[in-house]
């Protein structure tokens, strides 16, 4: 069998174009009131490891709930993001370091998240940056779980 040059160059651009696509993962977090486990307004999970590329939907699963940016925990030149109540949305990392995610009616009790996405380039954030209410439990958890 013989293979026409323009065959083997045709699959190889295939194959490397399906292959960065493949490479970005969704990962889903819920927006809950509790998990059943005595933990109460949260998102599950609360910490996320991701790739550049990736995407993050942030699913309502109990009304009253949102999520959006912490300014002061976000990677300098990302993309801003902020989604309304009661309503799915998706962030897209597009720049390596760490983005603080919180809901805003029930932030101040402590319900936050973090993605991590490559090398953490605004790190240097997490030991500036306070925040309000019961919340400095929980965002000191997940502060020890970047270098993790």
């Amino acid at each position: 069998m013989k293979l026409h040059p323009g065959s083997a160059v045709a699959a190889l651009l295939l194959a490397v174009s399906l292959g960065g696509t493949a490479s970005a993962e969704e990962h889903v977090v819920k927006m809950m009131n509790a998990n059943g486990k005595g933990k109460f307004m949260l998102f599950e999970p609360e910490f996320i490891k991701a790739n550049i590329g990736d995407t993050v939907k942030f699913v309502p699963t109990n009304k009253g709930h949102n999520a959006e940016m912490i300014p002061d925990l976000w990677p300098e030149g990302a993309a801003e993001f902020k989604g309304d109540l009661n309503q799915e949305v998706v962030l897209t990392i597009d720049k390596p370091g760490i983005y603080g995610i919180k809901c805003h009616p029930h932030y101040p009790m402590g319900m936050l998240a973090m993605v991590v996405a490559g090398d953490p380039t605004n790190k240097a954030q997490l030991d500036t940056y306070t925040p309000p209410g019961t919340a400095e439990k929980r965002y000191t958890a997940l502060k020890e779980q970047v270098g993790q």
